[in-house]
């Protein structure tokens, strides 16, 4: 599996890109938002990958964050997501976007992607949602959280980020130690997007 690659842009169009790692150009199938974080081509790229293996081809799909790959494993787990229809959703909603859709329940956000009707697009909340059920992630602290980290979780933006954030597979312990440091009276998207951040940093 190569998780990720670190070498010097040679291609860009739409769908895709070509980092070059020791002499070998990797192309990688890409959403619009990675495309648009790329820096320019002949500079140096670090992205992440996932590998598609399928019976008449194996290819990359390159993003911009972990967030990005995270949010792609999960849309592609549920049944009738593949590859595509995935890096579409991702190339109209960032993962921040993906998640509060599932969280609020708001099935429109997700059929603004091309492939992506009604019915899809509710099958992908109630799956997602589910998931989160049977994998035991909780939006809301421990009661074996630090009373004064817990005690964060008053704002009503902060608890609709940490159910979001459930969604892409984050428990509110995990979190809530990055939220630390972030201004919380921001909008619940900017509240996941560095809190997200945050924890790249720390991966």
């Amino acid at each position: 599996m190569i998780y990720s690659l670190n070498g010097k842009l040679i291609h860009t169009e739409p769908g895709f890109f070509v980092v070059e790692c020791a002499g070998v150009g990797y192309k990688c199938l890409a959403t619009m938002n990675t495309l648009r974080s790329l820096p320019r081509v002949g500079e140096t790229a670090m992205v992440f990958t996932h590998m598609l293996v399928r019976e008449d081809a194996v290819e990359l799909v390159g993003f911009a964050s972990t967030a990005e790959m995270n949010c792609f494993r999960l849309l592609t787990s549920i049944s009738g997501v593949g590859a595509k229809v995935a890096i579409a959703i991702l190339s109209v909603l960032t993962p921040e976007q993906v998640a509060l859709a599932v969280s609020f329940g708001d099935s429109k956000a997700l059929t603004k992607a091309a492939g992506v009707g009604n019915k899809l697009a509710q099958r992908i909340i109630l799956e997602l949602k589910d998931k989160i059920k049977k994998l035991g992630i909780a939006s809301e602290p421990s009661e074996t959280a630090a009373p004064q980290t817990a005690a964060a979780v008053t704002g009503g933006n902060v608890s609709q980020a940490l159910g979001a954030l459930a969604v892409l597979g984050y428990n509110a312990d995990e979190v809530l130690p990055f939220m630390k440091e972030i201004d919380t009276s921001q909008p619940v998207e900017a509240i996941i997007a560095q809190t997200l951040k945050a924890i790249g940093k720390q991966s």
